[in-house]
């Protein structure tokens, strides 16, 4: 006998199997297709990064090819924190709390994973002891790499419309008699960064992959945006929570050490 609650249904135990055993066949085809996704990404062609890029690291000044350490292949997460930022974006923050726990088994697999973020490198170094992280974290200021990777944008290419996540943005909107706009998730996180909107959407989010070949970098993937939801790990969980994601209040996170706070 089903009764039905408020705000969802309640089930006897065979009709919740029965359900289950039927979502469980939706689950393993979405489980080969991203099997099949990530084949495919494998197989994307290789670019060969002939530029010279480099970097402030805690162990001084390092090429692209330096980042690798010994390894074939290179993971870097684009992270939010631009110059004018006062602290990392709460976002990239939530992401990178899952990195300290993967990173060594990463670098145990022949993969170096970085975060990378134009902050100069003293700043990073500030933030990351406030977040406990171990994770490795480069500054790349002064130099076109986050521009060339399309996770950074001039105020005149702001103004005029850029193009993220493969696709063109029309130019931000600016509020009349001051420097913001945007929507209110977006004026809270640049709130949080102690920057003002359009400062803080000039820097965006994303992840690239480089390998290693006989003495030469190759830029092998990028993905931006939505495309970075499957490394939420807290995601991941959510997504598996009766309620879900439960967002209708809108941003409900925040860095690790704010919860007590808010």
């Amino acid at each position: 006998m089903t009764n039905k609650h408020p705000d969802h249904k309640i089930a006897s135990r065979e009709e919740w199997l029965a359900a289950r055993l039927e979502l469980l066949g939706a689950e393993k085809e979405l489980t080969r297709q991203s099997d099949d996704l990530a084949q495919r990404r494998q197989q994307l062609p290789w670019v060969r990064i002939d530029k010279e890029y480099r970097f402030d690291t805690d162990e001084g000044a390092a090429s692209l090819k330096d980042l690798f350490r010994g390894r074939s292949q290179l993971l870097i997460y684009h992270f939010m924190f631009g110059p004018d930022y006062k602290a990392g974006c709460p976002s990239c923050s939530m992401i990178a709390d899952g990195f300290n726990g993967f990173a060594v088994h990463l670098a145990n697999h022949d993969v170096m994973l970085w975060a990378v973020s134009r902050a100069p490198l003293a700043k990073l170094q500030e933030y990351k002891e406030r977040m406990g992280w171990t994770f490795p974290w480069a500054s790349s200021a002064g130099n076109d790499f986050n521009a060339d990777f399309n996770v950074w944008f001039t105020e005149e290419q702001q103004r005029a419309g850029v193009d993220y996540n493969y696709r063109h943005e029309k130019g931000f909107e600016w509020r009349k008699g001051q420097e913001g706009g945007g929507q209110e998730e977006e004026d809270k996180f640049a709130a949080m960064c102690g920057t003002d909107t359009p400062t803080f959407q000039r820097d965006r989010p994303g992840m690239s992959t480089f390998v290693l070949e006989d003495g030469v970098v190759y830029h092998a993937y990028s993905a931006y945006a939505r495309g970075l939801d499957s490394l939420w790990g807290a995601y991941q969980w959510l997504d598996r929570a009766p309620r879900g994601r439960n967002e209708t209040q809108g941003v409900w996170w925040r860095r690790h050490d704010e919860y007590a706070k808010s």
